[in-house]
This record gives structure tokens, sequence and C-alpha cells, in this order.
């Protein structure tokens, strides 16, 4: 059954396997990363997630509202998490040192397998997608990975406000 699944799967759902693993393996590694960029990757992922819900069960109040009950708490507390070592904020050159980090490679593959398994439950069993608790269960899912990627981006964009404004010692100069 697994290979007539791998089989009927498009091919071109294979190219955006891989460059989710390029980008998430870049993100690995120590780098710089404009503050525009920051947001560029939790906006996509949080875009996708929503659409894959959206697109599997419409856009009902109720899973608008699982998909946010994840979202928005993970944020909240991701973003008054601690950074990790040596992340700086550089505001002459609006970017940010980072420590490389295996996290957005972990979410993007989250989220991407989440959309697969959910395609291939409902291409089995079409049914589902009227299932209340399933659509419930996936839209907690994607908020979780999308509350995971803003609570990170929120974190760097709070460095940045934080390292951008003058110091008291430099006003009074």
């Amino acid at each position: 059954m697994l290979v007539q699944i791998l089989s009927h799967t498009p091919s071109w759902v294979w190219g955006l396997f891989a460059l989710l693993l390029v980008l998430g393996v870049r993100q690995s590694r120590p780098g710089r990363q404009s503050l525009a960029r920051t947001l560029v990757v939790p906006l996509a992922m949080a875009g996708l997630s929503l659409y894959g819900t959206v697109a599997a069960f419409g856009a009902t109040a109720a899973v608008l509202a699982a998909w946010c009950a994840a979202a928005l708490p993970l944020a909240w507390a991701l973003s008054r998490s601690a950074l990790p070592a040596g992340t700086r904020y550089d505001a002459a050159r609006r970017s940010f040192s980072v420590a490389g980090s295996w996290m957005p490679l972990a979410l993007m593959i989250g989220i991407f397998l989440t959309k697969y398994a959910v395609g291939v439950a409902l291409a089995m069993v079409p049914a589902r997608a009227h299932a209340p608790a399933f659509g419930l269960v996936v839209a907690l899912l994607y908020g979780a990975f999308s509350g995971c990627f803003f609570g990170r981006a929120a974190r760097l964009w709070q460095l940045a406000a934080r390292d951008a404004r003058p110091s008291a010692h430099g006003a009074m100069a």
C-alpha cells in the first residue's frame, strides 16, 4: 500500500520536499539573516498551514478557532523564551547574526508531512473531511507549527526593537 501511495504522489511534491530540506539544512548553520527575512519563512509556513487547513476542512469558525487556539499561545510562549547564545542584531545592517538551529527544518518537515498525511487520509476516505474531530485535530497541529515559527521570529524582532532604541547614555551626549 505504501508503494502505491508513493507512486501516486505528484512529482512536484518531491520537489517541494527537497526545497524544504535545503532551506531547513541552511538554517542549521550559523549565519546572517535580514530583518525582513525573519518574517518571510513564518508567513510562508503559516500561509501553507492555514491553506492546508481551509482547503481540507473549509473556513469554518471551529476550524479557524482551533488553528488560532494552537498558534497564538505557542507564538506568545516562544516569543518569551531566550534567544540562542550568540544571537545579535546589527542595527546598521538591519540584520541578525543567528546561531544555527535544526528547529526550522523540523517544523517545515512537520508541516509537509502533516499536509501529505492529510492528503493521503482524505484520498483514501474522503468522508474524513466532514469529520469534525479530524478537522479540529489537524487545525490544531497546523496552528502549533505556525505558532512555533511566529514565536521564533518574534524573539528576533524584539531583539531588533530593543537594540534599535537609543540608549539613555547616547541621548545625553
